[in-house]
C-alpha cells in the first residue's frame, strides 16, 4: 500500500488535466492519468514523475470502473479524483432538416462525456475513497464544470446544459458525501482556457486577454485537493470544516465562490429542505421498519401454514 497520496485524473493527458497532474506530481503525489488518447498519454508520462497512464473511454462503465479498480489494486488507496474529461458539441443544434427529410435525434455525446461520465466517476470515487485507509476522511473530488454552466451559452446549448448539470449534481451530493464520509466535493467553472477542446482556428475568435491561464486552473484545483482555509477574489473566506460544496468560477487569475440561487419564498425553502438526506433518512428508516414488520408477519403466516399442512399430512 502506498504511503503517498494518490490522484486519479480523467482527461489527464492534455490541457487542464495535465496541468493539474504536473502540479500534483511535483508535490510527490502518485498520479494516475486516464485518457482515451494513448499518444498523448505516452507524451504526458515523458514529462511527469511518478505517474501512470490508463487508456479509458469514460463513457464506458466497464472501461472506467476497471481503471479505478486497477488504480486501487496498485496503490491500495485513493485520495483525490479530478473528474475532468470533457468535450464540446460540434453539431449545429439549430440546423433543421428540409421538408420531407428524416428528423434525427440530436447528438448527445456531449452529455455522455460531460455529465453522465462525471456522475459515474463520482460514484466510483465514493466507493474507493471509503475503501481507502482514511475511509474517505479529507479525500476530495473535483468536477470540471464551466462558466457555460453558470451563464446561458447560445452557441453550444447542449454543452451548457451538461455543465449546468455538473454544478447542480455537485451541490446535491456535497453534503451527503461530507457528512457521511468527510469527502470534500467541488466543481470548477473555468472561463476561456486554451485547451484542445477547440482547434487553433476556433481559438482565434477569443481575444488573448480573455484567456484563463492553465496555471490558475492547476493552482485552484490543488487548493481544493489539499483543503484548508480558502479565500476568493471578493474576499469571501471559507474556513476549514466549511470548505466543501463550492462552485468555483475561475476567470483570468481570479476565483469566485458562486452561491446557489436563493429560494423564491419560504414555502420553497421548506419544500427543498424536505428532500435533504437528513429528512429523507427518517422516512427511509420508517419505511424499512414497516417492511420488516410486513416480512415478519408474512414469515409467521408461512410458518404456521407449514406446520398445519404437516399435521394434516401425517394424520
Amino acid at each position: 500500500m502506498s504511503t503517498s497520496k494518490v490522484a486519479l485524473i480523467t482527461g489527464g493527458a492534455s490541457g487542464m488535466g495535465l496541468a493539474v497532474a504536473q502540479t500534483l506530481a511535483s508535490k510527490s503525489w502518485i498520479v494516475h492519468i486516464l485518457d482515451f488518447n494513448t499518444a498523448a498519454g505516452a507524451a504526458a508520462l515523458g514529462i511527469l514523475s511518478n505517474a501512470h497512464f490508463h487508456q479509458v473511454d469514460v463513457t464506458s462503465w466497464p472501461s472506467l470502473s476497471k481503471a479505478f479498480a486497477d488504480v486501487f489494486a496498485r496503490d491500495g488507496r485513493l485520495d483525490f479524483v479530478f473528474a475532468n474529461a470533457g468535450i464540446v458539441e460540434r453539431d449545429d443544434f439549430y440546423d433543421t432538416p428540409g421538408e420531407g427529410e428524416e428528423i434525427a435525434e440530436p447528438n448527445q455525446k456531449t452529455v455522455d462525456v460531460n455529465l453522465k461520465a462525471v456522475i459515474n466517476q463520482s460514484y466510483l470515487a465514493l466507493c474507493y475513497f471509503r475503501r481507502s485507509p482514511h475511509k474517505g476522511r479529507d479525500a476530495s473530488l473535483v468536477m470540471t464544470a464551466s462558466v457555460g454552466g453558470l451563464y446561458a451559452s447560445q452557441f453550444c446549448p447542449i454543452y451548457a446544459a451538461s455543465k449546468a448539470g455538473v454544478i447542480n449534481f455537485m451541490r446535491s451530493i456535497a453534503f451527503p458525501y461530507y457528512n457521511s464520509s468527510g469527502i470534500r466535493v467541488y466543481a470548477t467553472c473555468p472561463g476561456t482556457v486554451r485547451t484542445n477542446l477547440l482547434n487553433a482556428k476556433e481559438w482565434t475568435s477569443f481575444p488573448e486577454s480573455y484567456f484563463t491561464p492553465l496555471s490558475t486552473i492547476a493552482s485552484t484545483v490543488e487548493m481544493l485537493a489539499e483543503g484548508g482555509e480558502m479565500t476568493d477574489a471578493w474576499g469571501k473566506i471559507v474556513r476549514n470544516g466549511e470548505n466543501w460544496g463550492l462552485a468555483v468560477e475561475i476567470n483570468g487569475d481570479r476565483i469566485y465562490f458562486r452561491e446557489q440561487m436563493g429560494f423564491c419564498d419560504e414555502t420553497m425553502r421548506v419544500v427543498i429542505e424536505a428532500t435533504s438526506m437528513e429528512n429523507q433518512a427518517a422516512r427511509l428508516e420508517e419505511h424499512k421498519a414497516q417492511a420488516k414488520q410486513v416480512k415478519l408477519h408474512d414469515d409467521g403466516l408461512a410458518t404456521t401454514g407449514g406446520v398445519a399442512n404437516g399435521v394434516m399430512a401425517a394424520s
